[in-house]
């Protein structure tokens, strides 16, 4: 019996796809992303909408500014934070770098130390300025120093850092505020005047706090777009593995990056000091926590490689907002606390949702 020869059935004919649904699904993809890319701006605005309808005070240009001088602060120390973040790091004592800058420049402002006999000071305006500034980029750098050399994760030794950072503030002020009617009895009881502008000052109305805060913003964006240590922190933070087989230096990008960071805590320690007229060693202490609510509500992605600092203002926007509202609502602190970490929890699994969607 002689079997059969069989016959393949011929292949289909492969169909080319039609151009226009081609077309049409990529304008979609593109239309879905450019809305999940804008959706900090859109919630900023629902908020903000909301909160003018639920209270008469709060679409006035007295509370305008009063969001700006406190948005400030948190806006200043985000943008640094955005920088660590995007390299897969995290910075959990840029409020305790703020906090120990200030009280070193209130320090040398406004006292006179015995140094081996040896009585100087108050300090002028400007070289307390410059050593604060120095203070917050040494504490950065040895962060960045730390975890390169050290080998030890972000959290853990930034974790570490806070308490050191804090204790020497501790130790400089004798725990109290400076200056203060115990400390500076016999020297000024203020800061001096450029300080003070920093916080409390306004240039034609518009906060000079806001202005400082924009001006950082500024050099942070520039960073991330324009030199080779922003492409450097978004490939760190893509793969570090392969951005070191790719030539570039990771340890130098993370100490430069933990840097800048630092710099810029100590001008949100003395933009806050000017605000208060006054530094002492447990101020900022809420500014880690709001720092990196503020980079992840503006879309920078947590675990690195992804972000950047125009989301990260309207993210610390956003959070100055919310604050504003339920300060003009009379809602208690304990609520508000709540409600901020409840806030961080759902914009970061609905982060995570949204990068899935866009990487399918």
């Amino acid at each position: 019996m002689t079997e059969k020869p069989t016959v393949e059935p011929a292949d289909s004919p492969v169909q080319p796809p039609d151009a226009g649904e081609a077309r049409a699904s990529r304008g979609a993809a593109l239309l879905r992303q450019g809305l999940l890319r804008v959706g900090p701006l859109i919630a900023l605005f629902v908020l903000a909408g909301y909160l003018s309808f639920a209270t008469p005070h709060f679409l006035t240009v007295s509370n305008a500014v009063n969001v700006a001088r406190q948005t400030s602060i948190t806006a200043i120390l985000a943008v640094g934070q955005t920088l660590v973040i995007i390299t897969g790091g995290i910075d959990l004592s840029v409020g305790a770098m703020a906090a120990l800058s200030a009280c070193v420049a209130a320090v040398l402002m406004t006292q006179r130390i015995e140094v081996a006999g040896l009585a100087f000071g108050p300090v002028p305006a400007g070289v307390g300025l410059l050593v604060a500034l120095a203070v917050g980029t040494i504490a950065g750098w040895l962060n960045g120093f730390i975890i390169t050399r050290g080998r030890i994760p972000d959290f853990i030794a930034t974790l570490g850092t806070l308490g050191v950072y804090r204790g020497i503030a501790l130790l400089i002020t004798g725990g109290l505020p400076v200056p203060s009617h115990l400390t500076a009895t016999e020297l000024k009881g203020y800061l001096p005047d450029q300080v003070i502008w920093l916080g409390a000052g306004d240039v034609g109305g518009f906060p000079a706090a806001a202005l400082v805060a924009l001006a950082v913003g500024f050099v942070g964006w520039f960073i991330l777009r324009y030199t080779a240590l922003g492409r450097a922190a978004f490939a760190v933070g893509g793969n570090r593995e392969a951005a070191h087989v790719s030539g570039i230096n990771t340890d130098r990008t993370k100490v430069l990056v933990y840097t800048i960071c630092g710099l810029m805590a100590a001008i949100g320690g003395l933009v806050l000091a000017g605000r208060l007229n006054s530094a002492n060693a447990l101020m900022a202490d809420d500014e880690n926590l709001r720092s990196i609510a503020a980079v992840v509500i503006g879309g920078t992605n947590l675990f690195g490689g992804e972000g950047g600092v125009i989301g990260t203002l309207i993210g610390a926007l956003i959070m100055g907002v919310l604050a504003n509202g339920m300060n003009l609502l009379n809602v208690s602190a304990f609520w508000q606390r709540i409600t901020q970490g409840l806030t961080i929890i759902v914009v970061v699994v609905f982060d995570q949702w949204r990068r899935r969607r866009m990487r399918t």
